[in-house]
C-alpha cells in the first residue's frame, strides 16, 4: 500500500514542552521511522518549528491529534509526498 510517505509541517508551539519532547512523541508513532524538528523563530511566549516526518502510510490525523497534546497547532502542511517512492523536488528556471 503506497500512502503518505512524508509530511512537512510548520507548527507553531508553546516554550514547553520542549521540542525533544514532541519529537520523541511523535517518533513512537506507528509506522514513523523518522522526525526532525526545526526550530524557525521565537517570541516571548511561542515557537514556530518546521516538523518533517517520514514514515510508511502516515496517519495525519494521530499526528495532529499528538501535536495537540503537546498543546500546539498546526499553521499549515508545507509539503506532501505520497507514493511507492519519495519523489524529490527540482529547481526550475522559476525557483532561479
Amino acid at each position: 500500500m503506497a500512502g503518505i510517505r512524508r509530511l512537512v509541517l510548520d507548527v507553531l508551539k508553546p516554550h514547553y514542552p520542549l521540542t525533544l519532547e514532541y519529537a520523541k512523541a511523535l517518533s513512537e508513532l506507528k509506522d514513523i521511522s523518522g522526525v526532525n524538528l526545526s526550530l524557525y523563530e521565537v517570541d516571548q511566549q511561542t515557537e514556530n518549528v518546521k516538523i518533517t516526518i517520514e514514515g510508511d502510510d502516515l496517519d495525519y490525523e494521530r499526528i495532529k491529534e499528538v501535536i495537540e497534546e503537546l498543546g500546539a497547532v498546526i499553521h499549515s502542511i508545507d509539503e506532501i509526498a505520497a507514493g511507492r517512492r519519495l519523489v524529490e523536488e527540482v529547481e526550475t528556471l522559476q525557483d532561479r
